[in-house]
């Protein structure tokens, strides 16, 4: 079966232009041009991905992704000119699984895409296995079968899914230093050694923000480390 992609994007070159790319690999590609119908296409076709633009007539691209990510799960890569850290956070932390700031290359492009669904479908894939938790500082506990945050004496603190792929990958090997290109093929499974690597450090910000600022530890010159203070 083919994997259906529903691009959202109101700029009809830059739809044009990722619906024909997305076509040439091999993706079944449907377009809509405002929020509303963005979220009626989604609605109507299920797809396993969502290209969104994050200014858009009707609802804009964080509405979008609520109100798609209500009616079923789905991986969002965003598609914004805003490129500021707070925007950045807002969009990754309503659930959406990466983002792209324009003008964006095609490629690289069709290389997040692929790698979002493989990271999907190896999730969807893994067997159930004996439970797992790691203890992360004083007070967390990631739990590696529910793929959940706790507190110690209840509670959980809600992260996306890339989110909590890279704090078990820190926790996973807590004496150990990743680099953001690492991280870039442990986490997101593609690699690169462009720009692409503020990705890693938007995460990083969305996961100090809603856990503590000392949960993972940045390694100057280099990337991040579980960090020594966490709570």
């Amino acid at each position: 079966m083919r994997t259906t992609v529903v691009v959202i994007e109101d700029e009809e070159r830059i739809a044009g232009a990722v619906a024909a790319r997305l076509r040439a690999e091999g993706f079944v590609v449907e377009v809509a041009g405002t929020g509303p119908d963005g979220v009626a296409l989604c609605r109507r076709v299920a797809p396993d991905l969502v290209v969104l633009d994050w200014m858009l007539p009707g609802y804009d691209g964080i509405e979008v992704c609520r109100r798609i990510q209500e009616e079923r799960p789905v991986p969002v890569l965003f598609l914004t000119a805003r490129d500021a850290e707070a925007d950045v956070l807002v969009g990754l932390g309503i659930g959406a699984d990466d983002y792209m700031t324009k003008p964006f290359s095609p490629r690289e492009l069709v290389a997040r895409v692929q790698a979002i669904l493989r990271r999907t479908a190896r999730a969807a894939a893994e067997p159930a296995a004996a439970p797992a938790r790691i203890a992360v500082g004083a007070s967390l506990v990631v739990d590696l079968e529910g793929r959940r945050l706790l507190r110690e004496g209840g509670g959980e603190i809600a992260l996306t899914p890339t989110e909590f792929d890279l704090l078990a990958t820190l926790a996973g090997r807590p004496e150990r230093a990743f680099s953001r290109d690492e991280l870039l093929e442990t986490v997101w499974g593609w690699r690169s050694g462009s720009a692409a690597t503020r990705t890693v450090d938007s995460h990083v910000a969305g996961l100090r923000r809603k856990v503590s600022a000392g949960i993972v530890r940045t390694v100057q010159g280099f990337g991040y480390a579980l960090g020594s203070d966490a709570p």
